[in-house]
């Protein structure tokens, strides 16, 4: 199974070209429990945790599994009445922060801090929107709405410092800090992948790589997204999901 990109290799967004390459994963991990809606994930190496909603039973659960083998290690429920849909989170040194919000556009949320440790809660706030990912810098915490038309920015005490519109027409699903930038993960119209780098206190658009599909013909980054130690980490499937990892274009590590 060979998933499709484009890569845009050069210096900024407004002059690159797409051309398309085969790429191999260079590993794909299958989960040994079902997932219910994929939505976020992060990793520490040792640890996936993925974030994934029930719209039936209206439950949302976060995982923890090996990423040796991808078992289980553990789950808890995470919902707070009618806020049971968990988004793309982050993880810092101690802490996942992950967003918890009404499964409809315009809604509320809550933002959570869990202990890495132990998953238990140490820490919430409440936003008068639906938030759908989030990510930590070391100033804020940023979090995009409903397909990420708008941003937010709040201090680590859930204080809110501003509103940004996200004008790259990509509607974000999951968000990362690394090496200084905003990496965001989403669906471009038609249901195309692609995967961008923002200017973390601009958000301007500064480089954008194209990702195709699974064998299952799923969008790559349809759901859930990570880097860890110049890879990408995808988890886009359902049910029997599966971890994609790919080797970080060597022109993309420092945009």
């Amino acid at each position: 199974m060979k998933p499709i990109y484009s890569l845009c290799a050069l210096a900024t967004f407004t002059a690159c070209t797409f051309a398309q390459q085969a790429m191999v994963p260079a590993r794909i991990l299958s989960l040994q429990t079902e997932t219910a809606h994929v939505q976020g994930i992060d990793t520490d190496g040792t640890h996936l945790w993925v974030t994934s909603v029930d719209r039936a039973t209206r439950k949302g659960f976060l995982q923890q599994f090996a990423v040796t083998d991808g078992k289980l290690q553990r789950t808890i429920e995470v919902q707070d009445g009618d806020r049971y849909h968990p988004g793309g989170f982050a993880a810092d040194a101690d802490s996942l922060w992950i967003p918890v919000a009404e499964y409809r556009a315009s809604s509320s949320a809550i933002i959570e801090r869990r202990n890495k440790r132990t998953l238990a809660l140490e820490f919430q706030f409440s936003v008068p929107d639906h938030i759908g990912c989030l990510a930590v810098t070391p100033e804020f915490l940023i979090g995009g709405n409903w397909d990420s038309r708008e941003f937010y920015f709040w201090d680590h005490q859930g204080k809110l410092q501003h509103k940004v519109p996200n004008t790259s027409g990509n509607s974000y699903q999951d968000l990362k800090l690394s090496d200084g930038k905003l990496v965001a993960s989403g669906l471009l119209p038609g249901r195309q992948s692609a995967i961008d780098w923002l200017d973390p206190t601009t958000l301007t658009l500064l480089r954008r790589i194209r990702m195709g599909q699974t064998d299952r013909k799923q969008p790559l980054t349809r759901e859930g997204m990570t880097i860890f130690e110049k890879q990408f980490w995808l988890l886009p499937e359902d049910g029997n999901s599966r971890l994609f990892q790919f080797d970080l274009p060597p022109t993309a590590n420092h945009p």
